[in-house]
């Protein structure tokens, strides 16, 4: 299991950070792999608990998506580690993710040297999710970052952990 959630999560975060994408193939494949493994008793659960994971993860990830926060690759990517993670493995991915998506966006943003306005923009969002989204969309290029990475920290101590 660890070791399909490195590759995969590597990968994605790889590809992201070069194209600013996850590729359908590649979140396909993850998903394919995890139901395999859970249908062969690999990964530790059932293959009702991978759909479950699945499910968790696409769902938890979704309003981040309608938000403008993530793509639709994201998304997908969490949903299909969940395959492989289950049901509470991907709901700790998820939270690790956050963190690690905090931390990276931080970064980003003294990189820039827009700390400020970042943390300021950020609070707008969560007290006005609606009206931000468009702010989020009509965004510079430099400004948005891959959460890719993010993605691939939190699957990765989730898998860890869940050992």
């Amino acid at each position: 299991m660890l070791a399909v959630v490195v590759t995969a999560s590597g990968a994605a975060a790889a590809i992201d950070l070069r194209t600013g994408r996850i590729p359908n193939p590649l979140t396909a494949l993850v998903a394919i792999t995890g139901l395999a493994l859970a249908g062969l008793g690999l990964s530790g659960h059932s293959m009702a608990g991978a759909l479950v994971g699945a499910l968790l993860g696409f769902a938890l990830m979704l309003p981040g998506h309608i938000l403008g926060g993530t793509g639709a690759g994201d998304v997908k990517l969490l949903a299909a580690l969940g395959t492989v993670l289950g049901p509470g493995g991907v709901v700790m991915a998820f939270l690790y993710s956050a963190i690690a998506g905090g931390l990276l966006a931080v970064g980003h943003a003294l990189k820039r040297r827009r700390l400020a306005t970042t943390l300021s923009r950020t609070a707008r969002l969560v007290a006005t999710p609606g009206e931000t989204k468009k702010e989020i969309d009509g965004a510079p290029h430099a400004s948005r970052f891959a959460y890719g990475p993010a993605l691939a920290i939190g699957a990765i101590a989730a898998a860890l952990l869940v050992r």
